[in-house]
């Protein structure tokens, strides 16, 4: 499962995609130079309960480490995972 990266401008996309299709992605908006709001995030219904929700925000952790930035948890589904995740402290907004 290779998830793949799509930026353009202040607008991105982690994602996802098998055969034709999508399974899973994170989509986020680039407020400043040092702040990215992960504001949806979707998983196809046939991969739910396999952690790709989980897998698709590590990246996105790991991503903003790499980059020097910080992350506002926006949708429900990030914040739920920052909330279980203590170690990811230390790329929150």
């Amino acid at each position: 499962m290779q998830i793949q990266e799509r930026i353009n401008g202040n607008e991105g996309r982690f994602y996802i995609q098998q055969g034709e299709g999508t399974t899973g992605e994170v989509l986020f908006t680039k407020h400043n130079s040092h702040e990215i709001e992960i504001y949806h995030t979707e998983v196809a219904e046939k991969e739910q309960g396999h952690h790709v929700g989980e897998k698709l925000i590590e990246h996105a952790v790991n991503y903003a480490r790499q980059h020097q930035l910080k992350i506002t948890p926006s949708c429900t589904f990030a914040k739920a995972v920052f909330a279980r995740n203590q170690s990811y402290r230390d790329v929150m907004a």
